[in-house]
């Protein structure tokens, strides 16, 4: 498995926070999520993961979004996550 640069260590991690918040927002257990994404609940479980940083491809960004009903975009920008205030 590649190495993930130290600058984008961080942004995988973000990622796969906003990934595991909007999902259980929308009340989704990771094995939905998983089969709506076309891909293993281990491999949907290791990106959500704080302590674990796993690049994935493209192709499963585009598909996580879709399956949570938002645009890959909104997922990189952690636009979909209500702020607290």
């Amino acid at each position: 498995m590649k190495q993930v640069e130290f600058q984008n260590r961080d942004r995988f991690i973000e990622l796969g926070l906003t990934i595991s918040a909007l999902r259980k927002l929308r009340g989704m257990s990771q094995e939905t999520l998983a089969q709506k994404a076309h891909m293993s609940r281990s491999h949907l479980s290791a990106i959500e993961a704080p302590n674990i940083v796993r690049p994935f491809s493209v192709e499963i960004l585009f598909n996580i979004a879709d399956a949570l009903g938002v645009r890959a975009g909104d997922l990189l920008n952690n636009s979909v996550i209500p702020k607290e205030e």
